[in-house]
């Protein structure tokens, strides 16, 4: 009978618990995600002499707006093509072929994890831009076109450069996962070297090829820095466009539109390609049985172009980066004169002891690390709901929570600025916009979905058997998740953390909408000084704020990817 008592008593907890999380859940979903995206799709059809879609042909009938959605939608499939060709590349030549110096080159080619989007259109910007380094020298010796990096390839060339972080990621897995006996039979039968290459070895990429294809083009065809600042009249995006509306109140509702669109046509493509994916009919043939060996070339001219092909790429993808760190050394002087000289430590002196000039890094640090700890905190009380309760109310739940995927950044800050620039009872009739907190409940929500699917995953591999024993011996379910669940997932969520850190530690596509002008983060800062009416000194802070940005971001791939090889040696 006390056995008993104390089980009712430990379920009574547990379901008042659960009652409590589950609440608190529902409320932060339906306030933050549910009610601002709908308020936008409200204020689509509805204007000050109720529904129409007045806004609606006024956008069709724009010539600029749909100049805009078509340039978006090349931009897209642009990159789905550059990316690919350049990604699978640099994998075959660090993971395949037996290329000299091939650790240096994977090294090289994974700056762009340390080199976040809007620190790499800015590099590129102050090296080949109007006023760049390498284009105040070419003008010094011969008459060229100053607007000669701008534009639509320019804005491909960048992007391209930018987006393979991926492919190394995953991609590599695929490689290492091909089945060494297989390529061995293949060369027994005959079979030439590009063969086996197109029919055994990229066949076995393409499921994860798919994949990174998707995410390849939804940022093309969501890209924001890149066409902004490089793109110039010559190609304008629709991300740009939806900005320039929506910083005036009487354009705001077109910028709604403009959104509404995008994130519809964002999840129409996700449905279109997940459904070709399903329909695709991808074989495997690795049973990871003997470890794949490096392949030389046997082509001696197909070798030598392999090899000055990656080292052209690795220097293609390192010089931003040696740039940016060289620029911060320089005056300003030299930048203009288009002289790499002048070193010296003055730029760095006034960013470190000047608090003004400090706060955009004190501002990114702050809002990121907040942002990364309470989207860990909720998650993993959601993702605990999830795991425990196979209900159809839980599984929307699930879904729900994934809706910022489906959206683009822009829609999301748009419901939240035209829901919250007044009072709403289900905030306490509080106003969010303008203030401090808008940017970093923005932050939470662009990171609830790949921190929800992560931390499940981590859920997931915890013995049921441990919290049964607990259960068995009249542990509490808060002692059982603190003392027992918690320390078992807590490395994973660790290392989420450090990757979400990362990619809003200089994000601009959020923040240009939702910052408070006393508080810009890194990369509002960042883009600013890209500005043609920027002056001269805030430029040359920005290459500080740049090199501060790459190492955080070292440090935290360091912990975050590090802290994974080294378990995984040691078990």
């Amino acid at each position: 009978m006390e056995n008993k008592g104390k089980l009712d008593s430990y379920r009574v907890r547990k379901y008042i618990q659960m009652a409590v999380i589950s609440l608190l859940i529902i409320w932060a979903v339906t306030a933050f995600l549910l009610y601002p995206n709908f308020n936008v799709l409200k204020s689509s059809f509805i204007g000050k002499n109720g529904f129409s879609f007045d806004a609606f042909s006024k956008i069709f009938n724009s010539k600029r707006a749909m100049m805009s959605f078509r340039n978006s939608l090349l931009l897209a499939v642009s990159l789905s093509v550059t990316v690919n060709v350049v990604g699978v590349f640099i994998v075959l030549v660090t993971e395949y072929f037996e290329i000299k110096g091939a650790k240096i080159l994977r090294l090289c080619y994974l700056t762009t994890f340390i080199c976040g989007s809007i620190v790499m259109v800015t590099a590129y910007k102050f090296m080949y831009g109007s006023e760049g380094i390498f284009t105040n020298a070419l003008a010094g010796l011969f008459d060229i076109n100053r607007e000669w990096f701008s534009g639509y390839l320019a804005v491909v060339f960048v992007l391209t450069f930018s987006r393979t972080t991926n492919h190394l990621m995953f991609l590599t897995n695929s490689i290492r996962s091909i089945d060494n006996q297989t390529i061995e039979a293949a060369q027994s039968m005959g079979v030439s070297q590009f063969n086996i290459l197109w029919k055994i070895v990229l066949p076995t990429l393409r499921p994860t090829l798919f994949a990174a294809t998707i995410l390849i083009f939804l940022f093309g065809f969501n890209a924001m820095a890149a066409p902004l600042i490089l793109g110039g009249e010559k190609f304008q995006t629709i991300n740009p466009l939806i900005l320039s509306f929506s910083q005036t109140l009487s354009n705001r509702h077109y910028a709604a539109i403009m959104a509404m669109i995008l994130g519809l046509v964002t999840m129409a493509l996700i449905f279109t390609l997940n459904y070709i994916e399903r329909k695709g009919n991808y074989m495997s043939v690795s049973k990871v049985k003997t470890r794949l060996k490096k392949q030389k070339i046997q082509n001696p001219v197909v070798n030598v172009i392999v090899h000055i092909l990656a080292y052209l790429l690795g220097l293609i993808y390192v010089a931003p980066i040696v740039m940016v760190i060289l620029f911060s050394f320089m005056k300003v002087n030299s930048l203009y004169a288009g002289k790499i000289q002048d070193f010296t430590l003055d730029n760095y002196r006034r960013v470190f002891s000047d608090p003004y000039v400090f706060r955009p890094i004190l501002v990114s640090i702050l809002y990121s690390g907040v942002a990364v700890l309470i989207a860990a905190a909720l998650m993993l009380l959601a993702g605990r709901l999830i795991q425990k309760k196979k209900h159809w109310a839980v599984s929307l739940l699930e879904y729900v929570l994934h809706i910022p995927w489906f959206l683009p950044s822009t829609m999301i800050a748009l419901g939240l600025v035209m829901t919250y620039d007044v009072a709403r009872p289900i905030l306490a009739n509080q106003i969010l916009t303008g203030t401090t907190v808008i940017m970093l409940i923005g932050y939470i929500i662009v990171k609830t979905p790949f921190t929800l699917r992560m931390i499940k995953a981590a859920y997931y591999g915890v013995d049921n058997s441990l919290e049964e024993a607990a259960k068995n011996l009249g542990i509490s379910a808060p002692v059982t998740f603190f003392r027992i669940i918690l320390p078992i997932v807590l490395p994973a969520t660790i290392s989420v953390g450090l990757i979400n850190f990362v990619s809003l530690l200089g994000d601009y596509e959020l923040s240009v909408f939702l910052f408070h002008p006393l508080y810009q983060p890194l990369g509002v800062v960042i883009r600013s000084a890209t500005d043609p009416n920027a002056g001269a000194e805030s430029k040359m802070l920005t290459f500080v704020f740049a090199v501060v940005i790459m190492i955080i971001s070292s440090v935290a791939a360091k912990f975050a990817y590090g802290s994974k090889k080294s378990k995984r040696r040691s078990g």
